[in-house]
């Protein structure tokens, strides 16, 4: 499947001379988001910090920017987003913020360019309820938290 979603985008003020989202690979899911800061900002040691990329978008109906945590930011540094994957949603138009999440014992310092962030653009659709009086039976039931097991084999059956 190929195929492309045109979103508007306004640059803000802050985030003239940065690069906009783009996909580092062919086949990426994400773009990189990066930070418009005008000075450093150190995320403390278990702190957290808001940081500004300098952009605003207007999304199409029926999609959302999903916003999530950077592999080697969150491996090396103890970087990740504490609300992952954070949205977007298609009427928002305000500057696009990402909240890193510090669970290192290290601070970080977050500087302006900095790829601090990715964006998965994706579909979403509307759920229409239907309330009903019982739902249909299945294998696991209301079995959940941990139910089915942390290892790779299953849990016994019980017998009986």
């Amino acid at each position: 499947m190929s195929g492309r979603v045109e979103v508007r985008l306004r640059r803000l003020p802050h985030g003239v001379g940065l690069d906009l989202p783009a996909y580092a690979t062919d086949q990426a899911a994400g773009m990189d988001l990066l930070a418009a800061v005008s000075a450093d900002v150190v995320v403390p040691a278990g702190g957290r910090a808001l940081i500004p990329t300098g952009i605003a978008i207007a999304l199409p109906p029926d999609y959302e920017l999903q916003i999530r945590p950077r592999s080697g930011l969150a491996l090396k540094n103890g970087i990740t987003l504490p609300n992952t994957p954070g949205t977007i949603d298609a009427d928002y138009r305000g500057e696009i913020g990402v909240i890193l999440l510090n669970t290192s014992d290290q601070a970080f310092t977050v500087s302006r360019g900095m790829r601090i962030a990715q964006a998965v653009l994706a579909p979403v659709l509307r759920v229409a309820w239907a309330e009903v009086e019982t739902l249909d039976d299945t294998a696991r039931g209301t079995g959940g938290f941990g139910s089915t097991g942390v290892t790779g084999t299953k849990p016994a059956a019980s017998a009986g």
